[in-house]
């Protein structure tokens, strides 16, 4: 048995879910579970709906744009498209039904709830495309089988009946159909209502599923070879790795490499599940490989993490950062979801970088500046070398503004003005 993750960017039109397609007739002898992402840029375009929604805009122009995207994927690849397109409009009236919703919820419950429906159409016109192409295929919904807390867009998975739910529920569907289409991204908590797994969170569901079920492998079909030593966009003379232990990339994951997500590896480790990372245009190719190993002498990773927000919060008087200063920074970080991606302390201040997701921030500003001085600087970039050279770091530096650096043996970061 096997699991396949494809993301936004490998079905994102008609033509990528046509070579979705000639990818999975390669495997003919498995069992696969297929984890979907929304198509293309589907979640940043919900992101936008839901946004202006709840700062009382006119969504209508954006929501008609997101079915037209649909509709034209829908066009291009049925014969007859009249059921699914049914099926579509069903789902485009769900949103704006869950929308007119959206201000009276909090904001990471409706977050989830809107979001969460770029899954469930991508994964609605996959299933009828390949039954249409004569495999046996049947779509199940996530948020059935993978049970979380309440915890909205960073759910933490109840394990237990995750794995119960799974093992019956996958046994049961693989009795008459070969590939089971899920969604990536989604669970659901106790009262099932739908929760997410963190932005990009389809790799975790895929790791999700292979733990569960102790599948030969995970593949993460992507736009890039593998895994790269730098974001070739960014850098262009960017180059593979072609194995990477479990260790090297779940720190590459933590410090923004964002080709997988940071919580994919942890899972599969603990069940020594290989994780393969291909080009989905380019199949015949091996990629990067990532398990039980070790390799010498492995090139410096580059990873750039943009829109960035460095905030520090300075004593008003005149007394040291404390234990307990630090305490009630670290709670208010906690209570709010919002995560550090590098920080540093010096005697009368306390600096963090962190995602500049504005909303959480503000909220994080309000509380805290009852007591402290806050300063931020937005649109900021943050930087990590891994396994660093001297001359990288300076040819970094060179034409930037450092506002924060740090390194130590083996890893170097500053956050600087782009």
């Amino acid at each position: 048995m096997l699991v396949f993750k494809f993301g936004g960017a490998s079905i994102k039109d008609a033509n990528a879910v046509r070579n979705m397609l000639g990818i999975l007739r390669r495997f003919p002898d498995y069992k696969i579970v297929v984890v979907v992402s929304a198509m293309g840029k589907s979640t940043n375009e919900l992101e936008e709906i839901l946004h202006h929604q709840l700062e009382k805009k006119d969504c209508n122009l954006l929501l008609q744009k997101f079915y037209a995207k649909h509709l034209a994927i829908i066009e291009d690849l049925f014969q007859d498209a009249a059921s699914i397109t049914q099926q579509l409009h069903f789902q485009l009236e769900f949103i704006k039904k869950d929308l007119l919703k959206a201000a009276n919820k909090p904001y990471n419950q409706a977050y989830d709830s809107i979001i969460s429906q770029g899954e469930m159409i991508s994964s609605m016109i996959i299933e009828t495309f390949l039954i249409q192409e004569g495999l046996k295929a049947k779509k199940h919904n996530a948020n059935n089988w993978i049970k979380t807390n309440s915890n909205f867009r960073d759910a933490a998975i109840n394990w237990p009946l995750t794995e119960s739910n799974i093992i019956s529920g996958v046994q049961s569907a693989f009795t008459e159909n070969d590939l089971i289409i899920t969604q990536g991204f989604i669970g659901s908590d106790d009262d099932n209502q739908i929760t997410t797994l963190g932005r990009e969170g389809s790799d975790f569901s895929a790791a999700i599923f292979a733990s569960c079920l102790n599948t030969d492998s995970v593949t993460i079909w992507k736009d890039v070879p593998g895994i790269l030593n730098a974001d070739p966009k960014k850098i262009p003379e960017a180059r593979l790795y072609t194995e990477l232990s479990y260790g090297e990339a779940a720190e590459m994951t933590y410090y923004g490499a964002s080709v997988i997500h940071p919580k994919t590896i942890k899972p599969l480790a603990n069940k020594n599940i290989p994780l393969h990372v291909r080009s989905f245009q380019n199949p015949d190719q091996s990629g990067t490989i990532i398990h039980d190993c070790s390799v010498e002498h492995l090139r410096p990773c580059i990873i750039i993490k943009e829109k960035q927000c460095l905030i520090t919060f300075q004593v008003t008087d005149f007394t040291f950062i404390s234990e307990h200063n630090l305490s009630k920074i670290f709670t208010t970080l906690d209570q709010l979801g919002i995560k550090i991606n590098m920080m540093q302390n010096s005697a009368i201040s306390f600096s963090i970088c962190v995602n500049a997701d504005w909303h959480p921030l503000q909220e994080l500003i309000k509380e805290l500046e009852k007591v402290f001085k806050i300063l931020y600087n937005k649109d900021l970039e943050l930087i990590t070398i891994k396994n660093y050279e001297e001359g990288l770091i300076n040819g970094f530096k060179e034409g930037r503004t450092v506002y924060l650096e740090q390194r130590t043996r083996k890893n170097y970061q500053m956050v600087v003005k782009p």
